[in-house]
């Protein structure tokens, strides 16, 4: 390993996976907020929308994510 490589943080397909995940649900949080505290109808419609959207996303990466533990159980890459 060179002196370059030796210094690098590899992020794995787990940990990019997790992030992604994480990120989702805070979006999630973010628009449902949004929605509650905004006045305008259209505009809370929308951010109502983003949030559901975003939480098929974020079911969908935690499946990917459970799937792939459960696949590398020892071995997460």
């Amino acid at each position: 390993m060179n002196e370059m490589n030796r210094n690098e943080i590899e992020l794995t397909t787990y940990d990019r996976l997790l992030r992604a995940w994480e990120n989702s649900m805070e979006m999630v949080r973010d628009y449902e907020m949004y929605s509650k505290r905004i006045e305008d109808e259209e505009v809370k419609k929308v951010f109502k929308k983003f949030a559901e959207d975003e939480g098929m996303h974020a079911a969908k990466l935690r499946e990917l994510l459970m799937d792939y533990k459960n696949r590398t159980p020892n071995n997460i890459n």
